[in-house]
């Protein structure tokens, strides 16, 4: 839902930092008094602190470079390509943590990276913007590792608690980040922004992060990563039905390749890739028929 609320307030004149600014800002708030309402302690300790602090210095990075990308590219195909932070994860937990790497892994990279490509380069000539890629990568680095230190750290802390600080120092970080950039804070100008700006700290901020928080706690890192596979879907369906962005067949292909990379690492142990592959082609067909196509 980033693109639906985060569009709208471009369209008003908002730039990145503001809409993240009121979009933390308000959840904030919201998580404070759903806290204050059932007496739940706000107290950390300084070793908390630290954690917490390196959370929301990453989050904030992650959340700048992912709205900046929106200036360079249809919100659609960024979500797509940041979702490729799921396959971020596997390999950084491989690499640092030791966990066993496995032929679907490697499949999922391969299929990951031929799907990236195909949004790169787009039909005929066209390509997609180096600065909005590069802010994507930096944005699902980022998260990825923001995943990571969540379920590695020590920090025991309630799922709400930990969302509230991450938003407060992400608000912080934001904020001085637009004022050291010779940009201030700008005020949201209409009611729509108004409405926009709270939407975005509800949906997409204490929903998503508050349950992320809890998923990752329960069942750890990598398959909390790749449960939210309807997300890149969900920013494609709203790209093309509210802001007239147009799909092309091989960005489709581009999208599911990336979506069935995913897919094969949450159940590459019970099912194997071609069964994964014609259900993820038969459920594309479904969602893209409707589509408007260049």
């Amino acid at each position: 839902m980033n693109p639906l609320g985060a569009l709208f307030l471009y369209e008003d004149g908002l730039r990145p930092p503001s809409v993240l600014f009121y979009r933390f800002s308000f959840a904030a708030v919201m998580i404070a008094v759903i806290m204050a309402v059932q007496r739940k302690s706000f107290g950390v300790n300084r070793h908390e602190l630290l954690v917490l602090l390196s959370l929301g210095l990453l989050f904030s990075v992650s959340s700048l470079t992912y709205y900046m990308s929106f200036q360079y590219m249809d919100a659609g195909i960024a979500c797509t390509l940041l979702f490729f932070y799921p396959v971020m994860v596997a390999v950084l937990m491989v690499a640092f943590f030791g966990e066993k790497l496995k032929i679907s892994t490697v499949l999922a990279i391969v299929m990951a990276l031929a799907g990236i490509l195909l949004l790169y380069r787009g039909d005929g000539d066209a390509t997609l913007s180096g600065l909005g890629l590069l802010f994507i990568i930096i944005s699902g680095l980022t998260y990825a590792v923001y995943i990571i230190v969540v379920n590695q750290s020590s920090i025991r802390m309630s799922s709400l608690k930990l969302t509230l600080y991450v938003l407060i120092i992400c608000a912080i970080s934001l904020a001085v980040f637009s004022y050291s950039s010779g940009a201030p804070l700008q005020a949201l100008p209409t009611p729509r922004s108004w409405i926009c700006a709270i939407g975005l700290a509800l949906v997409p901020s204490v929903i998503s992060l508050v349950t992320m928080a809890m998923a990752v706690q329960l069942i750890g890192s990598t398959p909390t990563a790749i449960m939210g596979a309807l997300e890149p879907l969900t920013a494609v369906v709203i790209g093309v039905t509210v802001f007239g962005e147009i799909l092309t067949p091989r960005l489709s292909l581009g999208i599911l390749l990336i979506l069935g990379a995913v897919m094969i690492i949450i159940v590459g142990k019970k099912v194997s890739p071609r069964v994964i592959m014609s259900s993820i082609s038969h459920f594309g067909g479904k969602i893209t028929k409707h589509w408007r196509w260049k």
